[in-house]
């Protein structure tokens, strides 16, 4: 179960109690029946002097499998990165604008990024799990969080939350290495929720797996959304379409002076009337296979 604990964002040293991002005492607004996990405001995102994306508003509701979709170099994995504060680990990355985070800002210089990314874990393109047993890939987060009570049990119930369990039980010693793509991949998604957090980014999280496996992920996503809030980049407009609840298209603008393209969020809506009966001429261009 994902955590609804009271921890801060914040460095121990720093913890200001008026900071509390627990969902139930912040009194969040909801929308169509759903509590907002994320209130993105004006993000833009530089790096160095070029401007990658610009000027994105977004509201993520809880429980819920939002789908960024777009053509290539649209700034969806940019502002996936955004929600977790993986761009600070690159070096020329600038973020401005407001990411809300039950209310809380998540660039705010107090708050803590290496908290942020325990409550808010992401799994990547490609399959990467560690040069370790299967065990010790799931135990790795946990031990580092310095995590209290028997960690068979917190081992066993990541697995189990990522559908793997059973295809593992009796390996559990064996190289994480040695397992399928498809299996890989779950693993980092154990990995990614072994930690207890409330947020899942997964960016392109099937793009190098075949149809079985790639339909296993699909259905482990709603299997688990009544636990996390999931967020997930994707070029495969089908799979959007198949999995998420709520979808936001993304495409990309000319800079005239630059000569360089810029991303911008076109809409964000239900999946089914982004598909069916989109708002803006471009994004219906898009998803009939007119562009991009």
């Amino acid at each position: 179960m994902a955590s609804t604990s009271t921890t801060k964002l914040t460095e121990p040293a720093t913890v200001d109690p008026n900071v509390d991002v627990t969902p139930e005492t912040r009194g969040r607004p909801e929308v169509s029946g759903r509590e907002v996990v994320f209130e993105v405001s004006d993000l833009s995102v530089y790096y160095g002097s070029f401007r990658a994306v610009r000027d994105v508003n977004i509201e993520i509701n809880r429980h819920e499998i939002t789908a960024f979709i777009g053509p290539s170099g649209c700034g969806k994995t940019t502002v996936l990165r955004c929600l977790n504060r993986m761009n600070d680990l690159i070096e020329i990355a600038r973020v401005e604008g407001r990411v809300g985070y039950h209310g809380v800002d998540l660039y705010d210089r107090e708050v803590n990024p290496v908290e942020v990314r325990r409550r808010i874990g992401m799994v990547f393109q490609k399959p990467n799990p560690f040069p370790k047993s299967i065990y010790d890939n799931v135990a790795y987060g946990p031990k580092i969080a310095g995590t209290k009570g028997n960690m068979d049990d917190v081992v066993e119930k990541a697995l189990r939350g990522a559908g793997l369990w059973d295809e593992v039980k009796s390996r559990l010693k064996a190289s994480g290495m040695s397992l399928s793509g498809g299996q890989q991949q779950r693993l980092c998604i154990a990995r990614a929720i072994a930690t207890d957090p409330e947020v899942l980014l997964m960016d392109e999280p099937c793009s190098a797996l075949d149809p079985i496996a790639t339909a296993r992920i699909e259905d482990l996503m709603q299997e688990i959304k009544d636990e996390y809030t999931i967020v997930i980049v994707t070029h495969n407009m089908q799979q959007a379409a198949r999995v998420s609840d709520r979808t936001a298209f993304f495409t990309t603008e000319v800079n005239p002076e630059s000569d360089t393209r810029t991303g911008l969020l076109v809409e964000a809506d239900s999946t089914d009337k982004m598909f069916s009966n989109p708002s803006d001429e471009r994004t219906e261009n898009y998803v009939t296979g007119r562009f991009g």
